[in-house]
């Protein structure tokens, strides 16, 4: 089944849309959030737990995949799909920011990135077609090109040769692609450069791509900065096609994405922060270790309906963290994503009422007090989305 995307409804007081696209493995209704399954896991959760939460689509990576069980191994597996016995749609990362996130055993070249494994210290070359062959083996519903990704606050002649490369690669990845049911979206990079954004997107929306995603964010810049440039990449790219900001965020970067037009999120944060004694609450970050909680015997979040909050307290999770428990990270991890899936639930239905941008700023006002130090202060009002061409 050939990839294809529709809106349905869009808020009349923000560029926030309400969507839905459909892949050879079912439909995905947007906003969305993936989560992040790297290695054909989402950390710490079952199948069992992401019908749970209604997870409509995962996020795996191709770098990591590549090593480790290999694509050859996918391929004779069916999939990531049969591998991990998981039906519904998948997403993966081209592997571009874990090369960027390996500057010393990493080299750049036109052909390619060439890296040393982590698993068994070989080296290896991956190129734009390189990583079009291993998510081909992976079977994902969705594949990204391979990008050169930096640092969005890097000088701006570093930047454009980084977007210039980018360019080059993302037409080697669509001629490198073989089945036309697997979707394939380029990367708009630019960094903070406005121009250099007009440039990438203008660039790459002149080009058979199933849908586009804004690269090179939350690596460096502020929550302004990155507002700003999703305003700018909001009216550049087209309106028929899925827009998808990757590596992005906190529940209030999400907000603040969905009402300048963006349909599609992952990150690492959800299980990463549920590691570390962290959720996030309806009223913002909470912090389960804190010594105010060893005795409380008050749910994790009183709004949530989670089977985390409804069975245990702050106490408890917090003794379970400090005791290195693998069962506390766990019970966080499924509340921080049925956090991130109520919010998109209710994102959407907010949209479908045309009342998205009061939805948002309701919200916002409860979560920013804990969420962003360069937000603004309390009681201040702010311009956040702009309106609805």
């Amino acid at each position: 089944m050939p990839f294809s995307f529709s809106l349905s409804a869009r808020d009349p007081h923000s560029r926030a849309r309400r969507g839905r696209f459909i892949t050879a493995h079912g439909a995905v209704e947007t906003p969305t959030f993936m989560p992040v399954g790297t290695r054909a896991t989402v950390t710490g959760m079952t199948l069992a737990d992401l019908a749970e939460l209604k997870a409509q689509i995962i996020l795996g990576n191709a770098y990591h995949l590549l090593l480790r069980p290999g694509p050859d191994f996918l391929r004779a597996k069916g999939g990531i799909h049969g591998f991990m016995n998981w039906k519904g749609p998948v997403l993966t990362d081209s592997g571009g920011f874990q090369i960027f996130s390996l500057p010393n055993s990493r080299k750049l070249t036109e052909e390619g990135a060439r890296f040393k494994s982590y698993v068994d210290q070989s080296y290896q070359m991956l190129s734009p077609e390189r990583s079009i062959e291993v998510q081909t083996a992976i079977g994902s519903d969705i594949m990204m090109v391979l990008d050169v990704c930096l640092d969005s606050t890097s000088p701006p002649d570093a930047i454009k040769a980084a977007m210039e490369q980018t360019h080059r690669w993302a037409l080697r990845s669509l001629k490198a692609r073989t089945n036309p049911e697997q979707a394939l979206f380029a990367i708009v990079q630019g960094g903070l450069e406005e121009n250099l954004r007009r440039l990438s997107a203008g660039f790459l929306t002149q080009h058979p791509f199933d849908g586009f995603a804004i690269g090179g964010l939350a690596v460096g810049d502020t929550r302004a900065e990155r507002c700003a440039i999703m305003e700018l990449v909001d009216d550049l790219l087209p309106i028929d096609k899925p827009r998808y900001l990757m590596g992005v965020g906190t529940p209030s970067d999400l907000l603040e994405a969905i009402g300048r037009g963006v349909d599609m999120f992952d990150c690492v944060i959800p299980t990463t922060l549920a590691w570390q004694g962290t959720a996030f609450t309806s009223t913002g970050r909470v912090r389960v270790t804190r010594g105010e909680y060893k005795l409380s015997d008050d749910p994790l979040d009183a709004n949530c309906a989670c089977p985390t909050c409804t069975s245990h307290s702050r106490g408890y999770l917090g003794h379970l963290i400090r005791c290195k428990e693998p069962l506390g990270p766990r019970l966080l991890s499924f509340h921080n994503l049925h956090h991130y899936m109520e919010l998109m639930r209710r994102a959407r239905e907010a949209i479908e009422l045309g009342r998205y941008a009061a939805f948002a700023k309701e919200t916002l006002e409860q979560l920013d007090r804990h969420e962003h130090a360069d937000g603004p202060p309390p009681g201040r009002p702010s311009k956040r989305f702009v309106a609805a061409p």
